[in-house]
């Protein structure tokens, strides 16, 4: 499995790699300093993209916005400390599927790698306790093929990446999302993601 790791803070930056690769020694880890740096990397398809949203090239959130419009299939996970709730819910919408926190210790950070590793979401805490429950929660049972379109909207891909990954005409895709959504008890993108990780749902690869 490779990673990119784009964050501007070199220290950190090696300490959070060579924990990734001693905890992980299946993972590969490359770095990039900048947006402008790791733009290129995204070309050799990484399975996954830790984000930081301080870079000096790219302000907040739009670092997500430039990722997701340069490699819409790849899997992004922010890493900034601003983890307010406002901008957690703002990189989900724009296509990320997770957030750790920075000040999470090396044992949380270790275990938030490791949920994604098993293929579940990972969110910070104070995220979902203040997010109202859905009312699909917290039993939910959903097709596999209704799992294979919650997949791939968690990994932020839109419904005509969707279509594409699963071999689906657009319509089967939003008659999927819909009961998807239904079951989950929600209403968009964003809550969805926040349901997935709040019912801790696995989502096995194609």
């Amino acid at each position: 499995m490779r990673i990119l790791l784009v964050d501007d803070h070199r220290l950190l930056a090696d300490a959070l790699g060579s924990l990734i690769e001693a905890r992980f020694p299946d993972w590969t880890v490359v770095q990039a300093a900048s947006l402008a740096e790791a733009l290129p990397q995204l070309d050799i398809a990484p399975d996954l993209v830790l984000l930081d949203l301080g870079l000096p090239d790219a302000s907040g959130v739009q670092a997500v916005q430039a990722v997701r419009a340069h490699a819409p299939q790849v899997r992004i996970v922010v890493l900034s400390a601003d983890d307010r709730p406002d901008t957690v819910r703002a990189t989900i919408e724009l296509g990320a599927s997770g957030f750790v926190p920075k000040r999470a210790d090396s044992r949380e950070l270790v275990q938030a790698l490791a949920t994604m590793l098993e293929g579940r979401v990972t969110l910070p805490p104070t995220l979902l306790a203040s997010w109202p429950r859905a009312t699909g929660e917290p039993s939910v049972e959903l097709t596999p093929r209704q799992l294979d379109v919650l997949r791939l909207l968690v990994d932020g891909q839109s419904n005509k990446l969707i279509c594409r990954s699963l071999g689906l005409s657009e319509s089967s895709v939003k008659t999927h999302l819909e009961a998807v959504y239904r079951r989950l008890g929600v209403g968009n993108r964003t809550q969805a993601v926040v349901a997935a990780a709040r019912l801790g749902l696995t989502f096995a690869s194609p």
